[in-house]
């Protein structure tokens, strides 16, 4: 039975077109952590703590080693205030 090469030129353009959709998605993804994996399976605490490490850096996957936080921790909180009048 013959092979119909005619037909390897659509397929190549195909794998081709996946494989460059793959690496700009993956490549994407790592542009937006920092350059660093993606994670998976978060639990609450984690979560918590990449918000602190957030608010403490500016930074989606950014973590400190600066033993004092900055002084714009202090006004950057998680808590939603409201005014109460007394």
């Amino acid at each position: 039975m013959p092979v119909p090469w005619e037909a390897l030129i659509p397929f190549g353009l195909l794998t081709t077109m996946f494989a460059i959709t793959g690496t700009g998605f993956s490549a994407a993804r790592r542009i937006t952590n920092g350059g660093k994996p993606p994670r998976y399976k978060l639990d609450e605490w984690e979560e918590m703590m990449m918000a602190r490490d957030e608010r403490l850096t500016g930074k989606f996957r950014g973590q400190t080693i600066a033993p004092d936080a900055p002084p714009e921790f202090e006004t950057n909180s998680v808590w939603q205030t409201e005014k109460i009048n007394y």
